[in-house]
This record gives structure tokens, C-alpha cells and sequence, in this order.
């Protein structure tokens, strides 16, 4: 069974971006984002930040959301 993408739409750097990820990747981070005290707009801009050099943004919050899904 497929998941449709959820975009969704964040001011990072000073410019628009948009992600598209699955809704249980979205659900893992709006959790994470929650028990850090934190909006999910900020973890996603915390996340940006430190992301490697040519990595996607999507790819940097999937592993983010992969690693907290297992106590990470």
C-alpha cells in the first residue's frame, strides 16, 4: 500500500521551501517537535541547519524521524 506525500510549507533562510513527506513521518515530528517544547516550523529550521552539504531537506528529516521513532 502506497502513502500519498503531505507537502507542507516553511520559511528556512529567509526564503519559502516546501516538503513533502508521508503523514507518519509528519506525525514522528510534530511528536518530536512537541516533547522538545519547541513548534514543528522551529525543528524543522533546527533540522535545516544542520544538515549535510547536498543532502535533501526531506532525507535529513526522514532519518531525524527514523532515529526518534527508536528512542534515538
Amino acid at each position: 500500500m502506497r502513502s500519498v506525500l503531505e507537502k507542507r510549507s516553511f520559511a528556512l533562510s529567509g526564503h519559502r521551501t516546501s516538503v513533502a513527506l508521508e503523514p507518519e513521518f509528519w506525525a514522528v515530528l510534530e511528536e518530536a517537535a512537541q516533547a522538545g517544547g519547541v513548534t514543528l516550523s522551529a525543528l524543522v529550521t533546527r533540522l535545516d541547519a544542520g544538515r549535510g552539504e547536498g543532502q535533501p531537506l526531506a532525507s535529513a528529516l526522514r532519518v531525524f524521524a527514523l532515529k526518534a521513532g527508536r528512542g534515538g
